[in-house]
């Protein structure tokens, strides 16, 4: 249940579910190839585990979701304390969008003018790279349902019209996977994918198909599915690379994002050798490009890339490399949520270091370019706890500053 309280660390979500099935400590160790001394320390906080591969093995033995272990999404409540999500899931799982046998008629409504509706999308993908979580989310079932609506009106308008309800159905579907999946709902997520590609096939436009296999890509990583992420992500770089061949900008920026993405899932399934094949593809990919630009919000370009080197390096358990050159790339070109995702990652490489103080200054960092992505994001969630967990008590309580931090990021109460 969201927001139902979510102080348990992984380690004790994992002797939860543990005991839940009737396992020991020594079985559970040997049905994922570890030793029950390591599965002790992990369930005791004394140990982390590093890479999500374990985690997505651990997930399929005990016979949960990647989500149950990683702790359910939080309340995301924007300044009027206000949460959305909900009319999300509402919007997404309209009764009418199942058939259109069943439901052959268009609800009322007014007139939709589908240039002024991709706009609005648009606009909105701008906020979403802002990291104004907060005013997508609440937006997003408004223009869930404009989109749907768009889609009953397309087939009686011209051509060009048709197309482009289509594509604005797939783009506002992609938004709210990429949000959805940013704050944790992994299942939701999936949902909107699918129907963004779904609505991709119908635009007859290979960019936005190609744009909305992206959102599929981030839902199954999302929920662990790596290989389906590296098969998605590798079946749609093939499927843009005449576009590429021709000189496109845009197709080659969408292109190298598919290499970063299959990288990524390499990288979580710990397959090093077709991670570091990835990347170097999608770096060659940014030299051709030239330069970091935002083509279809993908902010690709050679920093993108040095940054997704530096995040699979963290999958793969390279955490000292992650803290060494971390902070040594430049990444004010980039857009807001790429910075401060950036930020995270290096604050959970020295967080795994214990080294709380610098991990924590970043951390407040990210927090002041875009807070709702700090507060609502679960791993930063899982590295506040242990940092809290582990710090000195004086005067009869932890850092003050350290407390509320934490409670903003609802990682204690």
């Amino acid at each position: 249940m969201r927001g139902a309280g979510d102080e348990l660390t992984v380690g004790e979500r994992i002797a939860f579910y543990r005991a839940r099935r009737g396992y020991t400590q020594v079985q559970l160790a040997n049905l994922v190839g570890r030793g029950a001394d390591w599965l002790s320390k992990i369930e005791r906080g004394e140990r982390q585990i590093r890479n999500v591969e374990t985690l997505t093995e651990l997930a399929k033995v005990l016979r949960v979701t990647l989500a149950e272990l990683l702790g359910q999404p939080v309340l995301l409540e924007d300044e009027d304390q206000q949460d959305d999500i909900p009319a999300v899931r509402d919007a997404l799982m309209a009764p009418r969008r199942l058939s259109r046998m069943l439901y052959p008629t268009a609800p009322s409504g007014g007139a939709i003018d589908p240039s002024r509706a991709a706009r609005l999308v648009e606009y909105l993908w701008a906020d979403y790279q802002r990291g104004k979580l907060g005013r997508v989310v609440a937006s997003l079932p408004s223009l869930i349902t404009t989109a749907q609506r768009l889609e009953d009106l397309a087939a009686d308008r011209s051509d060009g019209e048709r197309r482009l309800c289509w594509a604005t159905s797939a783009r506002t579907h992609h938004l709210a996977a990429t949000t959805l999946s940013k704050v944790g709902e992994a299942d939701l997520a999936w949902i909107a994918a699918e129907r963004a590609m779904r609505a991709a096939d119908e635009s007859d436009d290979p960019l936005v198909l190609a744009s909305a296999a992206r959102a599929a890509t981030h839902a199954l990583l999302a929920v662990g599915r790596f290989e389906d992420a590296m098969n998605l992500g590798e079946t749609a770089a093939s499927w843009l690379a005449p576009s590429v061949k021709a000189g496109e900008p845009q197709a080659l920026s969408l292109y190298g994002m598919f290499h970063l993405r299959t990288a990524v899932a390499a990288a979580r399934h710990q397959d090093r050798s077709a991670t570091v094949e990835l990347l170097d593809r999608a770096a060659n990919a940014a030299s051709l490009l030239g330069m970091d630009a935002n083509y279809w919000q993908t902010g690709f370009g050679p920093t993108k890339v040095e940054l997704h080197r530096l995040s699979a390096s963290l999958d793969l358990g390279d955490i000292a490399h992650v803290a060494e050159h971390g902070r040594n790339v430049e990444t004010e070109n980039l857009p807001a949520e790429r910075r401060v995702t950036h930020l995270i990652d290096v604050a959970r490489a020295l967080g795994h270091l214990a080294k709380d103080s610098e991990a924590f200054d970043l951390l407040l960092t990210a927090e002041r370019t875009a807070p709702q992505l700090v507060r609502h994001n679960p791993a930063v969630r899982e590295t506040v706890k242990t940092m809290y967990r582990r710090a000195p008590v004086t005067g009869g309580g932890r850092s003050s500053e350290l407390r509320a931090f934490a409670l903003r990021c609802s990682a204690i109460r």
